[in-house]
């Protein structure tokens, strides 16, 4: 008998960070590889790319939660954040006014709310809550997004898991452990069986390679959801150059628009499913 196929949702981050990245996630959909992308509620001209979506019925659309980039929605965030000029800061800096408490839990559920809320009120029914750099992952906040996901009827909550995919830095090694430890923390308290995390191995600038390894490692009959960041790199729209540094826009939208991945899903008898597809027909 022959086995079952292993189920795949690949997850586009980032939607909405800049129309010609945005522009590229949709090329990936129109060539039938993208199934699902989340969107930035504080992404510029919104509206515009929120509408670019209606073409494309069997794309999942999420929520991309974001502490990290840009300004936020609600005043009593962007007033924490003085320290900034009103505007997000990276990361590490966040996570550390998060673990000091000079941004607090409420303003974070206000403004998480405030994102939630933009992206329906232009119609959209969200089928998943991820974030902008995995910061949801913190268990204050993953336990805030179960919260969101349940109040705004969103199915799915991304658990962020590490990928010891070599060659490690400094840096991956940290974000690694870190990561390792709240998935393990957030996993515990995780009621519902969710898709299966990879691609964290090469975020920003996934490849053939790493898909030929990572995918044949996945069982049969099991659902996996891959992360990737596809896009056009338009140098009158990001001026910032860090973003080069861990962003392969064009090479992963080369990648997932190219013969070589399909005929990949093709021989490790791998299907394309979306959010939606998981919750109402499982494998089993």
């Amino acid at each position: 008998m022959a086995s079952l196929p292993i189920q795949l949702i690949i997850n586009a981050d980032d939607y909405g960070y800049y129309p010609c990245v945005t522009r590229g996630i949709l090329e990936a959909v129109a060539a039938g590889t993208v199934t699902a992308t989340g969107i930035l509620a504080n992404g510029p001209q919104l509206e515009k790319q929120i509408a670019w979506t209606c073409e494309y019925e069997n794309l999942d659309l999420g929520v991309h939660l974001n502490l990290t980039s840009r300004n936020p929605l609600t005043y009593r965030m962007a007033e924490q954040l003085g320290k900034w000029e009103g505007q997000f800061p990276g990361v590490f800096a966040m996570t550390g006014e998060l673990v000091a408490g000079r941004v607090g839990l409420d303003s974070v559920r206000e403004e998480w709310s405030a994102q939630i809320e933009t992206v329906i009120n232009y119609g959209i029914k969200p089928q998943f809550l991820n974030s902008h750099e995995h910061i949801h992952m913190l268990p204050n906040l993953h336990l805030l997004t179960k919260e969101l996901a349940g109040k705004y009827q969103i199915p799915h909550v991304r658990l962020t898991r590490a990928e010891w995919v070599p060659p490690l830095g400094f840096s991956a090694v940290l974000r690694n452990v870190l990561l390792q430890a709240l998935a393990t923390v957030n996993g515990l308290r995780m009621v519902a069986e969710l898709p299966i995390f990879i691609g964290l191995g090469r975020s920003g600038k996934l490849d053939l390679a790493y898909l030929h390894k990572r995918l044949a490692t996945l069982k049969p009959g099991a659902t996996y959801e891959l992360m990737c960041h596809p896009g056009h790199f338009d140098p009158a729209e990001i001026a910032d150059p860090r973003l080069l540094s861990y962003h392969a826009w064009e090479d992963e939208l080369a990648l997932l628009t190219g013969p070589g991945v399909k005929a990949l899903f093709e021989a490790l008898n791998i299907r394309l499913i979306n959010y939606r597809e998981y919750t109402t027909k499982p494998v089993a």
